[in-house]
């Protein structure tokens, strides 16, 4: 088999506002009506939108009929000790496969960074593949920051990964 490097242009993230909230709450209810995200009210996106990247989407895209609706978006919580986690990582179905989610993970490290994290922990019930190209690895949940480890529900079947910085 024969593999062909593709350069994708690149992908524009920035800082949601607190304006953001509406829209990545409608990009994240397709992810928790199929159990990919854990529900969350809209209140949650008011409340800590400036924890989130967006990765707007280009005018005319095909989920994006208005060019409003962001392609992905992801938040970053400074968890304190050194230690930050990543949460409601999603791409819009139409949108993957273009480079987004690892233009995405790209700045939530760099924003972990600044935040002066040495380790940022994600869960996730997908296949990971994304976290693990970007130097994540697979840890025990008693590893990660207690809170946010205790907030996982098991019912979901998540996986703890690490990375550090």
């Amino acid at each position: 088999m024969i593999q062909v490097a593709v350069e994708l242009p690149a992908v524009p993230v920035r800082p949601a506002r607190p304006g953001d909230a509406h829209v990545l709450f409608a990009l994240s209810r397709g992810f928790m009506a199929s159990g990919e995200l854990r529900p969350r009210p809209v209140g949650h996106y008011l409340a800590r939108a400036g924890e989130f990247l967006l990765a707007p989407n280009a005018p005319g895209a095909p989920d994006a009929p208005d060019g409003g609706a962001p392609a992905g978006c992801v938040a970053v919580r400074d968890e304190g000790e050194g230690a930050a986690v990543l949460h409601n990582f999603c791409v819009a179905r139409g949108s993957q496969g273009r480079g987004i989610g690892s233009a995405l993970l790209r700045a939530a490290l760099a924003r972990a960074r600044l935040l002066d994290a040495d380790r940022v922990f994600t869960a996730t019930t997908g296949p990971a593949v994304l976290f693990l190209r970007h130097g994540f690895a697979p840890t025990e949940p008693r590893r990660a920051p207690a809170a946010w480890a205790a907030a996982l529900d098991p019912a979901r079947g998540s996986r703890v990964y690490v990375r550090t910085l």
